[in-house]
């Protein structure tokens, strides 16, 4: 089967759209996608930055949805004609998995990051027969079509605007995830968000939908403005006094923090903005290591790093798109849509700041 692609083919070099083909149908457990739209994540972006762990050329993109077009064999709950948001891969075996915790699933980097399943790294090629590198998150959905691990797939209401239900699968799963499944926050709450991106966006609807009080911190006033839009207290982030402004406006300190900027002297303020056993969630890669600051851990505060939002896909992602059916969760105002062939400048858009989700719709 052969279709159109955008292929990553050097760290530091474009996309390439261009023709592939899968040398063979789903198997046992798979799904065949046409992809209807596929959100560009900054995960996408940080290849670049993997020192070569994330093996190329590849096929990235892992906020997919679509319609299946096959299914293998086995009972993959799905059919021909289903529409599905594709979201992460996870073994469905190991103790994670087992526990309803497949974001700490103990194959997650080698599934969703650094080589996927075993026994399928030849049947992705490029148009001269070479391999590409093995499913990223299970999808590799920058490309009309996607072969999928049923895990990953999550069936929707097929009246929701399928093109852009991409992000729930990830960037806006992570963000609402973080907010509803792992600080289980409601009304009375206060909620610290730093980073006005489209994870953060994401934890602040979810918060206001929630009933909890939220603090937005950004450099951008753009960001900030679409924050107080959604419901959130803006805060410039290059105003000194952080933690000072954050407990005037939280009546003495916030329950929660979340923390998408891997900014450390952030961190430190976020930790001190905290009242006491108050929780701080990462959810950004630090690339340089974090130092926190004396105090910033008394008084019972706590830190994690938070994966995928803690989040059950097949769970989160009915919630959230009931939520926009509501008029409570509008993720749709953060996207702009591209064609596949203009991936390289979604990808500037995207770093610029310039557009908080891009989407990439094949065929357009």
């Amino acid at each position: 089967m052969r279709f159109t692609a955008a292929v990553l083919r050097a760290y530091d070099g474009p996309f390439t759209v261009e023709p592939v083909a899968l040398a063979s149908g789903p198997a046992d457990g798979e799904v065949l996608v046409r992809i209807a739209g596929c959100g560009l994540c900054r995960t996408d972006l940080a290849v670049r930055r993997s020192a070569g762990r994330s093996p190329l050329p590849a096929v990235l993109g892992h906020e997919g949805a679509g319609v299946v077009e096959a299914t293998g064999g086995g009972d993959t709950g799905l059919r021909a004609g289903d529409h599905v948001v594709l979201s992460f891969d996870s073994c469905g075996h190991c103790r994670g998995c087992l526990g309803a915790a497949p974001a700490y699933c103990d194959s997650f980097a080698a599934l969703n990051l650094f080589g996927g399943r075993t026994g399928h790294t030849a049947r992705f090629t490029d148009s001269t027969g070479a391999p590409l590198a093995p499913r990223w998150f299970g999808q590799s959905a920058f490309a009309e079509y996607a072969l999928v691990p049923a895990r990953n797939a999550v069936r929707v209401d097929p009246a929701l605007p399928l093109a852009l239900l991409g992000p729930l699968g990830c960037g806006f799963l992570t963000g609402a995830g973080a907010v509803l499944n792992s600080f289980r926050a409601g009304p009375g709450d206060t909620l610290l968000v730093l980073g006005a991106g489209s994870v953060g966006l994401a934890a602040v609807m979810a918060a206001t939908a929630a009933g909890a009080v939220t603090v937005a911190v950004d450099r951008q006033p753009r960001r900030l403005a679409l924050a107080e839009r959604f419901g959130a207290l803006p805060l410039a982030a290059d105003v000194s006094g952080l933690p000072e402004r954050v407990a005037r406006l939280t009546d003495g300190g916030a329950r929660y923090a979340l923390d998408t900027t891997a900014d450390v002297p952030l961190i430190n303020d976020a930790l001190r903005s905290l009242r006491p056993t108050g929780r701080l969630g990462l959810v950004a890669r630090l690339h340089s290591g974090l130092r926190l600051e004396t105090g910033t851990l008394d008084r019972g505060r706590g830190l994690a790093h938070l994966c995928e939002g803690d989040a059950v896909p097949g769970l989160l992602i009915p919630r959230l798109t009931a939520l926009w059916q509501a008029g409570r969760f509008p993720f749709d105002e953060l996207i702009r849509t591209y064609p596949l062939s203009a991936v390289n400048e979604a990808e500037r858009d995207c770093e610029s700041g310039r557009v908080v989700k891009p989407v990439l719709i094949p065929g357009s």
